[in-house]
């Protein structure tokens, strides 16, 4: 498949693909089986694939849309602040377009009803004035009618009958009919009327709702209407309209016009019981309400100024308040921006980088963090490469230090010697060491330096450079030729006294005054079986002797503290089966959880449970029950213990 093809497949994904093939299947169909069932069914499809692919290609753009925060709040403020107030403008708009209609609807209907309960008052008046007198009162009362209904009718009957206007075809209602007043149809025309009767006299009169009448209802309303809600038989008032009903031209282009419904009903003249439904239409615009509410015209201004004022001073609000949204809204978003590029930035690894920050606010504070932080960032990775190069230099210098200790221990023919250093670190402070002298000679030591790190393993390698190399040269002294009177150099006999005293010297020499080391060196005869040693302020070693524990004296102080230091020399006689330990602080100082240390009795209890095993496991059990008693496998201090086997 091509790759184009691929990709807007994958951009389409199942549901638009099913709506392609919908559609295409479609439109074959609709060509070459129009109307089948079975284009019914695909075109069905197709719509709920197309609306279900629309739904989610909205739910995606959404997305995508809104993911930019600025757009988000963009979003929200429109829902908070700019839909409502154009849903409460399209409110006050809808509720000012049915107030204006329905109060200039109310203004004709109240007009109509008046003129029709006027209607009844004068019907009432006729009704109860005497005959005699009645000639009278109807030439005050015929002006009246006259100018509320044009083209009126009246009929009275007592012992006559009297019609108004002559040759008036008027009748007496049906007998259903009471005393009334109300809005009639009768002759398929709609009839303003009242009946009334009192004693022998009956007065009726009836007036045609025409257009003109319609417009005279409340001058200057506008356009006046009564159209049919329902069938009916009756003809509407002529649609024709007198100029002085015609709407006013519009005060601006807000003064639009609008429609004011109410519904009017009608009864039957012949069949009293049926009842019709009619609307009076009143067409004009809120100027023309206005100004017929508000008789004196600059009145009627001024509530409009006032109007428009509030709706000017409302307007102003809140176009301001959009501008101070619309700037908070880019501010927050260009602090935000920002601080989106630099984290970008950190991510591709430039902690040089620093964002603009402008302001005193928690925004601004935010940014400052950030600067803050990259530059601790960089900071911390300049320190970290500086760790990653001292940690390979330690780590040189931890391959070089376990090339100084002794990889096997010399074979003797009387002792076997076992010797092992766990440092607290990567590389040891503590030294411990064997070199074989000529077929029966043995040197062994063991030290501790004082400090950790590479300071102290430096100081452990000085050590033993300088006592190896007094081992492999000897010590040499000046002594007179016999002959010749000259100098001349001569090597004597080792002497373990001498060797650390000399050892003594020169580290005194060679470091600064706080660095020390505790030095344990033996020379031990693989013939006699005697083992001479001077102890500079080591801990004392072990000999374990048929069970029972004796610690080898100690027999000056460290090494490195004084120049002119005196030590002494001693020797002990190695029997078979003899175990001697020697061993660093590393090993007896381990506190548990209580504060207490392990001690030198607990690790005695430990050699006697196991002096007949091999070194090894001996050097092992060690170990592993100081870890035991500190509850921890991490060492506070270098491990170092070597053992002696009489064989």
């Amino acid at each position: 498949m091509p790759p184009l093809l691929n990709k807007l497949l994958a951009t389409l994904g199942r549901l638009g693909t099913a709506f392609l093939l919908l559609l295409a299947l479609y439109l074959a169909l609709s060509f070459f089986a129009p109307g089948r069932a079975l284009t019914v069914l695909i075109a069905l499809a197709m719509y709920v694939t197309g609306f279900l692919f629309a739904l989610q290609l909205m739910r995606r753009n959404v997305r995508r849309i809104i993911w930019r925060l600025r757009n988000r709040l963009i979003v929200a403020y429109l829902f908070i602040a700019f839909v409502p107030i154009v849903l409460i403008a399209i409110l006050v708009a809808i509720a000012g377009y049915v107030l204006v209609g329905q109060v200039a609807v109310y203004l004709v209907s109240s007009e109509l009803d008046r003129r029709t309960s006027a209607l009844n008052g004068v019907a009432h008046l006729l009704a109860e004035t005497p005959a005699d007198k009645r000639q009278s009162t109807m030439h005050d009362v015929v002006p009246y009618l006259e100018s509320l209904f044009p083209n009126v009718e009246l009929l009275i009957r007592d012992h006559g009958i009297y019609h108004y206007p002559e040759g008036s075809s008027l009748v007496s209602p049906p007998a259903q009919w009471k005393d009334d007043s109300e809005l009639i149809i009768k002759d398929a025309r709609l009839h303003s009327w009242a009946h009334v009767t009192h004693q022998d006299t009956e007065v009726t009169i009836i007036a045609p709702i025409t257009s003109d009448l319609l417009s005279r209802l409340a001058p200057g309303i506008g356009e006046v209407f009564l159209v049919s809600f329902g069938p009916s038989s009756a003809r509407p008032p002529s649609q024709r309209t007198q100029k002085a009903a015609r709407l006013p031209g519009p005060a601006n282009s807000l003064d639009v016009n609008v429609n004011g419904y109410m519904p009017l009903y009608f009864r039957y003249w012949d069949a009293p019981e049926r009842q019709n439904t009619w609307l009076l239409l009143v067409r004009t615009r809120p100027s023309v309400v206005l100004g017929t509410v508000f008789t004196q015209v600059n009145w009627a201004q001024g509530v409009l100024a006032i109007f428009l004022l509030v709706a000017g001073l409302l307007l102003l609000v809140w176009v301001v308040s959009f501008i101070m949204g619309v700037s908070l809204t880019r501010t927050i978003t260009r602090a935000v921006h920002n601080l989106y590029e630099g984290t970008q930035r950190v991510k591709g690894g430039d902690f040089s980088h620093r964002i603009a920050v402008e302001g005193n606010d928690q925004l601004a504070e935010l940014g400052r963090s950030f600067n803050g932080m990259t530059e601790n960032l960089e900071r911390l990775i300049v320190v970290e490469k500086e760790q990653e190069r001292l940690k390979s230099e330690i780590e040189i210098a931890r391959e070089v230090q376990s090339q100084l200790f002794p990889s096997s221990a010399p074979a003797m023919k009387t002792i076997e010697l076992t010797g092992v250093c766990h440092p607290a670190r990567m590389v040891s402070g503590d030294y411990y060491d064997f070199v074989r002298l000529g077929d029966s000679g043995l040197a062994l030591a063991i030290g501790d330096v004082a400090g950790k790190g590479i300071s102290a393993a430096l100081l452990m390698a000085a050590i033993q450079s300088a006592m190896r190399t007094q081992l492999t040269a000897g010590i040499p002294v000046h002594a007179m030729a016999a002959s010749g009177g000259g100098n001349s150099k001569a090597h004597i006999a080792l002497s373990a006294v001498d060797l650390v005293s000399q050892l003594n010297k020169q580290v005194y020499a060679n470091t600064s005054a706080e660095k020390y080391a505790t030095f344990y060196f033996g020379l031990y005869d693989d013939d006699t079986r005697t083992l001479t040693y001077t102890n500079a302020g080591h801990l004392p070693p072990i000999l374990m002797r048929d069970g029972q524990a004796e610690r080898l004296d100690v027999t000056g102080t460290v090494v490195g503290a004084f120049p002119f230091a005196a030590y002494e020399e001693k020797s002990v006689e190695l029997r078979r089966g003899d175990l001697l330990v020697a061993f660093t602080d590393g090993i007896v100082e381990p506190e548990n959880e209580y504060g207490e240390a392990y001690g030198e009795d607990r690790l005695i209890d430990l050699l006697a449970r196991y002096q007949h095993r091999e070194s090894k496991e001996i050097i092992a059990r060690v170990m592993e029950t100081v870890e035991q008693w500190t509850g921890t496998s991490e060492l506070f201090d270098d491990m170092t213990i070597l053992v002696a086997r009489s064989v």
